[in-house]
């Protein structure tokens, strides 16, 4: 009496259920279940094909779950990618010369009182703002 459906029919069902915007697709005439039903068999669930009939809490989640996939070390790599050579090194220089400036004050405070008198040891010794000892 009652046809069963072949597997892949039921999964394509199962597809248009979790996703209701295909079937309003269909009816407003701006697709029809045969083309949707072959470029799912062929392209898949997970084809770029489907993202404007994804929910975007959907697209959410998929987010976050690639994201947390990739971790922070493909994080740094895209950010490296991104990054532009000539403004990279522009603002380390002008950190390199906020330390320089910053350095040059520190001196200034740490040099002798007026009323001090300086020996040879004192002269012999550079006065670095940061002391750099090897353990």
């Amino acid at each position: 009496m009652g046809k069963s459906l072949h597997p892949k029919v039921k999964e394509f069902k199962e597809f248009v259920r979790k996703h209701p915007k295909i079937v309003k697709d269909v009816r407003n005439g701006n697709a029809n279940w045969q083309e949707l039903f072959e470029d799912w068999y062929l392209l898949g669930e997970e084809d770029t094909r489907w993202n404007p009939y994804r929910d975007t809490a959907e697209k959410n989640e998929e987010k976050d779950e690639e994201s947390s996939k990739n971790g922070w070390f493909d994080h740094v790599g895209e950010l490296v990618k991104k990054m532009d050579a000539n403004q990279l090194q522009s603002h380390i220089n002008n950190i390199s010369e906020v330390l320089g400036t910053v350095q040059g004050v520190i001196s200034q405070f740490q040099s002798n009182p007026k009323g001090t008198t300086v020996t040879n040891e004192t002269r012999s010794k550079p006065s670095h703002p940061f002391s750099f000892r090897k353990d």
